[in-house]
């Protein structure tokens, strides 16, 4: 496969949402992430800083009392639990707008066709955030921004988002419930958090495909899940763009799942969407971080999946 141009996005914001000692969504993901990506192997990426919120794009997801009222729980000092898990500090804010920049930005570079595709190293995640409701970790629905942001901004049709973080992307599942314009497609271990996710789960419109897996599942299993009920479905969608979900927890080392994939069964997933998005969409591909906990698994992953949309 020849190189392609891919976009790197991140922020030195991500780093200042502070969670509180021992929560595993913590600030050294961001910096093992971009220490992987300083290696020879990733010199020709285009970097660049996110801008900050876009309002319009996040109220195209979510209503405007729920973005205020995110905004208003911002602590002056010390933090405040949304959730057991949710957490924000004085500076969460201003990592979730530009969670919002980023994703919208790269957007915005791969349809205009500044680049083939992009990767957002961002945090907080987003795909546990529903319409109104921040839940595991999630503020924003980061994926579902970049969807609604492709098609209103750039007139894309039709959007594919394929998840395969180890935990189910229930708030995209919500989000995208009823509109025949988005396909959401998602591998995850089941039973597990947030205990979405069963294959019945379809969408009004046939437009959600799950694919739940058994908790010990390796990269052999998750690759039939992909040829057999993911990628089809993605290919014959005929995506304008698409849109990934990219969490690394489902790693063999990562303490919050208990799938046993390598860091080699994200780089083929990767692949293999590159060569729907080249038949359908142009080659486009935005890449959005979700979860991935063990610092090393997340760091080899990522890199993974990075040098495989750049071609390297």
């Amino acid at each position: 496969m020849s190189p392609v141009t891919t976009l790197f996005l991140s922020h030195s914001s991500y780093l200042d949402h502070d969670t509180g000692p021992g929560h595993p969504e913590n600030s050294d993901r961001i910096r093992a992430i971009t220490e992987a990506l300083e290696h020879e192997r990733f010199a020709a990426l285009i970097r660049a800083d996110a801008p900050g919120l876009d309002r319009a794009a996040v109220l195209r997801v979510h209503p405007a009392h729920y973005v205020d009222a995110i905004e208003a729980a911002t602590p002056l000092r010390g933090k405040v639990h949304l959730d057991p898990d949710t957490v924000m500090s004085a500076q969460s804010f201003e990592a979730i707008a530009h969670c919002a920049g980023a994703v919208t930005a790269a957007v915005d570079e791969v349809m205009r066709g500044g680049a083939k595709n992009a990767f957002v190293a961002l945090r907080p995640p987003g795909h546990h955030a529903g319409i109104a409701s921040p839940m595991g970790f999630c503020f924003f629905n980061n994926v579902a921004i970049a969807a609604r942001h492709a098609q209103v901004a750039h007139g894309a049709d039709r959007v594919a988002i394929l998840d395969f973080d180890v935990h189910h992307g229930n708030g995209t599942q919500e989000i995208f419930w009823s509109d025949r314009s988005v396909l959401y497609a998602s591998t995850h271990q089941m039973p597990l958090f947030p205990g979405t996710g069963a294959r019945d789960e379809r969408g009004e419109h046939d437009n959600i495909v799950n694919a739940p897996l058994r908790a010990g599942n390796d990269g052999e299993i998750f690759r039939e899940a992909m040829e057999a009920v993911l990628l089809p479905r993605v290919k014959s969608f005929r995506p304008d763009l698409i849109v990934i979900s990219a969490g690394f927890d489902a790693h063999r080392l990562d303490p919050l799942g208990g799938l046993d994939f390598v860091e080699e069964d994200f780089a083929w997933s990767t692949e293999r969407l590159m060569e729907i998005a080249e038949r359908h969409a142009k080659a486009r591909i935005v890449s959005v971080l979700e979860g991935g906990y063990h610092l090393e698994g997340l760091a080899r992953s990522a890199a993974a999946h990075v040098a495989a949309l750049m071609g390297a």
